[in-house]
């Protein structure tokens, strides 16, 4: 594949921040939309990108991004699912919360409340709440993922299934049109079951970029949840799902939630 210098800029920024939007680089580049995106048409015709409403993910297929990357990606709309997810658990609740960087912001969201007891297997979570004397932070043995301080493995699924919590606020690295939850490590995927199996009240936490991704092993299914909280929803399936099975769909983008 022959790229142009402006081509090769925006797989490298594509790259690195996991995610290019249209506006974003056409300031960037001085040039028009359209220029834009003829060059993430041609990148994407070339599986150097997936495109995605607005802009490009890196990478395609199955590939995980790396975790910093997923940091940047989607990070305002993670900021208001974070901020959703909170404002639906009172004060004196107990929840598991797993590995992730929208539970992440969750957690982050979290902070204000009072007399809750967090169980994790995300040692950033951890940290964060940790110094709030009105948080109780219970931390997961196992192995620890040094790419994201995620802690998996079987002495996780037991130390997770030794509770029954209030809630649970679980993400996912991909969302299939069938509703299949996804993710890519069959060992975190065995502590995201533990947990849904463990709280009585499941939360999805997952931006719209999920619709766009795939993962090799199944988690389990979006009937599954009680609660589910994107930005937006652009699949009528998931949405009959969601209608079929009673789980509430929150978008925060619309504010509206759909019963």
């Amino acid at each position: 594949m022959f790229l142009t210098g402006r081509q090769a800029d925006i797989l490298e920024l594509a790259k690195a921040e996991g995610r290019v939007l249209v506006e974003d680089l056409a300031a960037r580049f001085s040039v028009t939309p359209q220029t834009i995106r003829k060059d993430l048409n041609d990148l994407c015709d070339n599986k150097a990108l997936t495109r995605i409403h607005g802009g490009a993910l890196f990478p395609s297929g199955n590939e995980n991004v790396k975790y910093e990357a997923r940091r940047s990606i989607a990070a305002a709309e993670k900021q208001a699912i974070g901020q959703a997810a909170a404002a639906m658990i009172p004060n004196n609740s107990s929840l598991f919360i797993n590995i992730g960087t929208t539970t992440e912001a969750v957690s982050e969201a979290l902070l204000d409340h009072k007399e809750l007891m967090v169980i994790t297997n995300n040692i950033n979570v951890a940290n964060r709440l940790r110094g709030f004397p009105s948080i109780e932070v219970v931390i997961t043995g196992g192995v620890v993922r040094g790419a994201d301080g995620g802690i998996v493995g079987e002495a996780a699924v037991d130390f997770i299934r030794q509770f029954k919590v209030d809630y649970a606020v679980i993400g996912v690295s991909a969302i299939d049109h069938d509703g299949a939850l996804l993710d890519f490590d069959y060992r975190e995927v065995k502590v995201a079951q533990a947990i849904i199996a463990n709280a009585r009240h499941v939360i999805l936490v997952s931006d719209s970029t999920k619709f766009e991704r795939t993962a090799p092993v199944r988690i389990g299914h979006l009937s599954q949840v009680h609660t589910f909280i994107t930005d937006s929803c652009p699949l009528d399936n998931v949405r009959a799902i969601c209608a079929e099975h009673d789980v509430r769909l929150v978008e925060t983008a619309s504010k509206a939630p759909h019963p």
